[in-house]
Parts: structure tokens; C-alpha cells; sequence
């Protein structure tokens, strides 16, 4: 396998690994207004009437939660690569007390993968208390995982929802091909995973105020490949009054194909190539109908023809033009943003280009540059930009990995957006973060991406080893989510300030406001590449 190809591999699968080796912490104690109450608090309803039938949801210490319920119909048959359609209604209680099959995928964060189509379902974790008569805000996640991998239910927000007092919504939407297949003539083209998250934003207006949600306060949230689908949703037409604020973690607006890490959008006409060569691959390129014949091979036998890399595909309907060059020119949804990254993105990538037997020494860097960076001259600037000295130069492949397609796009993003919406950025920097996948690392990996994500959630129902420190940081981040969900400003009396004009460095006992990050990060010699 070659070095290029070890290393998307990796890109793709590193936010998957996550859900497996990440641990999770016993709840913490919800924060909530002081109340006297007047009569005894009933039990909260763990059966509740939605439009299209009731659900019955568990019952837990403090919260409340309702997985597996469907927001649109099965994308099978005909319907595979079809806009989703709503949900055939039902009669019956449906149990809600355990999640839905993810969508189809290899295996990784879901173990043996999954096959099953029918999987555009969504999950609700509210506090115990929350009514309909007071709602809380509700945030929305959309998973990372490259478009390829993930599932909502990786993500449990009780956390979130206990502490915070809010109510969170975490989505499966269609990935890899079946998500993202672009044809001629087929509708849709390139867009069915964006269009899935509008259909799950659309049902959350409707439906979750019978959860104690307010349709009125919905915070579009994700993080790396769930990031990105926050940009594509803020430049899409279709997107419109869908959502009120907006999070992007470690998913810049900015993102590039031509830097394969970070995800990104592509032209339709390179989608459309990309899956001419899927059907060609599944034997149906010179079919009569390529379409109907797509809609008849198994899908074990798509995935195993997809590509690696997956992207939503932008001058479409959905999406008209890449949502970098959308929002430079003002064309998108006016909300305000709570964006960032990690410090140390790239390092996790490049652990695993070392590990799989392609050390970065001074002899090897000029070649690893070369095939990542391969437009003519930039690989030599690199080199020089950032030198390899000794024989353990993964920290800085690491970090070029970071700044190209993290933590500069990530500023090119405050940037563009803060000149017409308020906008909030963050640097998650805690250089003890626990690691992300098992075994020793051939180098201290910081903050790499994905490492925030066990301060905000229990990740594949394990627990978390994180210090005394550390839990006070977890719970100082849910608070300034929350609040951001809450009022579109994170602030509170108890945390530091946190000014739109800085970077708010985020570590334990350390959360500190400053103007260096992009400094730190190369920036200048990164925009000159474009």
C-alpha cells in the first residue's frame, strides 16, 4: 500500500477509532435555575405522541432519552439515492429505548460495520424535567467520520443535557457512496447525506417540542466531517430557518480536496466521475439503465467499491457553491458561530504514517512532503518552513498536517464569517488529552483531532480516564456550548471571559484568552498558497 494511500486510510478512520477507544465519566450534576417548587414534580413521561405516532423512551438518573426514531423513510428500493421522504406514520407505542442500525459502513466505529439501509433515524437525550410548557434550547449533532464512517448513537449527550439543561439530538444521515453517488439525471446528485440532516432539522421544528425542546432555539452542531456538513447547511438555500446558531469543531468552512485531511467539498462534475467509476466497478457502467442496476447490487458489494475519500458535492441545488467561496460572498445563513480546532490536529495522522513502517526523518521528508503537497515548489517551501532536524519528525509532519488543514482554515473561517456575524473561536490545547486509539503512540500526541470530543460527550459507552483537571475542563466547555446554545454568547459569571476578538485556549486551569494562535500556526506562509 502506498504511503499516500496508508495515509487517507488513516484521515477516514481516525474519528471512527475514536468511538471505541475514547471512555466515558460518570455523570455530572445538572446545573439548573434555583426553584422552590409549589407541588410535588411529577415523574417525567417516558411515552410521548409525536405526529407520526407515540414513542416510549428510558428513564435514567436525571434525564430522559428516545433513540432510534425514524425522521424519514427507509432510503431502500427506489428510494435508494432519492431525497428522503417523511416517515410512514404508526399506531403502536415504538420502542425507543435502544438505537436504530447505523448507516451502512465498514467497520470501525461500529463493530462488524453495518449494512442495513434502513438507518435515518435520530436520537433525543432531554433533562428529567424538561416541558413542553418551559423547553429548553436544543443542539443538534451531526458525527464526524469522513462521510464514510460513525452513527449518532456513538455520541452519548446526557452530559451535555443534564449539565448544560438542554435538550440534544444526535443524527444518522447517509454516508459513502450511498450518500454522496453523483450521476446525471439522478436528482439530488452528491448531496443525499446533507439532505438527510435538513429532513432530521425539519423534524426537529415539528416534534421536538413534545420532548420539552424549543423549536425556536436550534444550534446546528459537529465536528471534523459533522463540521463541515455545519458549513455546507450554512451555505445551503434548502437550509433556510432550519437552524439559529451554528458549532464547528475541527471542520473549517475553508476546507480544500486538494488537501486530503480535513473534509472538504468537490465540484459535481468530479463527483459525477467518481461514480461512474463506482458503477463501472459494481458491473454497471454499461447498463442499459446504470441507475436501476446501481439500485439492485448489495450493499456489501458498494462498499466495497467506494472510494476512500467521500465529499458532498457543491454547484448543485443543495448546494451551489462551495461553502468557502458562499460565505466570502455573504451568501449564507446569518447566525452566530462557535467555531475551532485542536492544537495538535495532524499528529494523530502522522502517529500512524510512522507506525505503519514510513518514519519522517531528514532523508524521507523532502518525499513524504512531495506526496501530499505535490504542486510544483510548495513541497521545497514546506521543507523549508518546517525543517526536519532528527530522526523523529512526526511532530512535524504533525503539525503541518494541523496548520494546512486545520487551524489556518480554521481562521480563514473566523475570518470570513466574523465580518458579517458574531462569531466565537476556540483552541482546545490540553497537551494530556487522553489518547484517542489503543496502544503507545511513536511520539506525545497533544491535542489531536478528535481529542476534544470526551469533554462534551460519553464516547461508545466507556468510561473516561480523565484527571480531576481535566473533568473541571469538560465541564467549563459544556457550560460554554450550552450557554452559546442558550443566548448566541458562551460567557457566564463563573468562567473566564471570552472575548470575540481573541482565541480562547482551552486546558485544564489554564483557559485564557489570546491573540497568538494564528502566529503559532504558520498562517501567512500558508495563505500564500492560496
Amino acid at each position: 500500500m502506498s504511503m499516500h494511500r496508508v495515509l487517507t486510510t488513516l484521515c477516514c478512520t481516525l474519528t471512527a477509532v475514536l468511538a471505541t477507544a475514547c471512555s466515558a465519566a460518570p455523570p455530572t450534576e445538572p446545573v439548573r435555575p434555583a426553584a422552590v417548587p409549589t407541588k410535588p414534580v411529577q415523574p417525567a413521561a417516558t411515552t410521548l405522541r409525536t405526529h407520526d405516532g407515540p414513542v416510549r423512551g428510558a428513564a435514567h438518573d436525571g434525564y430522559r432519552t428516545f433513540e432510534g426514531i425514524p425522521y424519514a423513510a427507509p432510503p431502500v428500493g427506489r428510494l435508494r439515492w432519492a431525497p428522503p421522504r417523511r416517515a410512514a406514520p404508526w399506531s403502536a407505542v415504538r420502542d425507543a429505548t435502544r438505537p436504530a442500525s447505523a448507516c451502512p459502513q465498514p467497520s470501525g466505529e461500529v463493530p462488524g460495520g453495518s449494512t442495513d439501509e434502513d438507518c435515518l433515524h435520530l436520537n433525543v437525550t432531554t433533562p428529567d424535567d424538561a416541558r413542553p410548557a418551559h423547553p429548553r434550547p436544543v443542539i443538534v449533532w451531526l458525527h464526524g467520520g469522513g462521510f464514510t464512517t460513525g452513527a449518532g448513537s456513538s455520541y452519548d449527550a446526557h452530559r451535555m443535557a443534564t449539565r448544560g439543561d438542554v435538550v440534544v439530538v444526535t443524527v444518522n444521515y447517509r454516508l459513502g457512496a450511498l450518500g454522496f453517488l453523483a450521476h446525471g439525471g439522478l436528482p439530488g446528485s452528491g448531496t443525499f447525506g446533507l439532505a438527510d440532516q435538513q429532513a432530521a432539522l425539519r423534524w426537529v421544528r415539528a416534534e421536538i417540542g413534545a420532548f420539552g425542546g424549543d423549536a425556536h432555539n436550534v444550534t446546528l452542531a459537529g465536528e471534523s466531517a459533522g463540521g463541515y456538513s455545519v458549513c455546507a447547511q450554512l451555505a445551503s438555500p434548502a437550509a433556510t430557518g432550519l437552524f439559529d446558531r451554528a458549532i464547528i469543531e475541527s471542520g473549517p468552512c475553508a476546507g480544500r480536496p486538494d488537501r486530503p485531511f480535513a473534509p472538504s467539498s468537490i465540484p459535481l462534475s468530479t463527483a459525477r466521475a467518481a461514480g461512474a467509476d463506482l458503477a463501472a466497478k459494481v458491473g454497471c457502467g454499461s447498463a442499459h439503465n446504470t441507475l436501476a442496476c446501481l439500485r439492485r447490487v448489495d450493499v456489501s458489494r458498494l462498499l466495497a467499491a467506494q472510494a476512500t475519500d467521500q465529499q458532498p458535492a457543491h454547484t448543485t441545488p443543495l448546494l451551489p457553491s462551495d461553502p468557502a467561496t458562499a460565505i466570502a460572498a455573504g451568501h449564507f445563513h446569518h447566525v452566530p458561530v462557535l467555531l475551532g480546532n485542536n492544537h495538535d490536529e495532524g499528529n494523530g495522522w502522522a502517529a500512524g504514517i510512522v507506525q505503519a513502517g514510513h518514519p519522517v526523518t531528514p532523508d524521507t521528508w523532502p518525499d513524504v512532503a512531495a506526496t501530499f503537497f505535490p504542486a510544483p515548489g510548495q513541497a521545497k517551501a514546506i521543507v523549508r518552513e518546517y525543517p526536519v532536524r532528527r530522526t523523529d519528525g512526526g511532530p512535524v509532519f504533525g503539525a503541518v498536517v494541523g496548520d494546512a488543514d486545520f487551524a489556518c482554515p480554521t481562521a480563514r473561517t473566523d475570518s470570513l464569517l466574523a465580518a458579517q456575524v458574531p462569531v466565537w473561536r476556540y483552541e482546545f490545547a490540553d497537551e494530556h488529552a487522553p489518547p484517542l486509539t489503543p496502544g503507545r503512540p511513536p511520539f506525545p500526541l497533544g491535542a489531536p483531532h478528535a481529542s476534544e470530543l470526551p469533554y462534551l460527550f460519553d464516547l461508545g459507552g466507556r468510561t473516561r480516564d480523565l484527571t480531576a483537571a481535566q473533568h473541571r475542563l469538560a465541564d467549563t466547555m459544556i457550560d460554554y456550548w450550552t450557554r452559546f446554545a442558550r443566548t448566541a454568547d458562551p460567557n457566564g459569571p463563573s468562567s473566564p471571559h471570552w472575548s470575540r476578538r481573541t482565541v480562547l485556549s482551552l486546558a485544564p486551569d489554564h483557559i485564557v484568552p489570546t491573540r497568538t494562535a494564528q502566529h503559532r500556526h504558520h498562517c501567512a506562509f500558508w495563505n500564500a498558497f492560496g
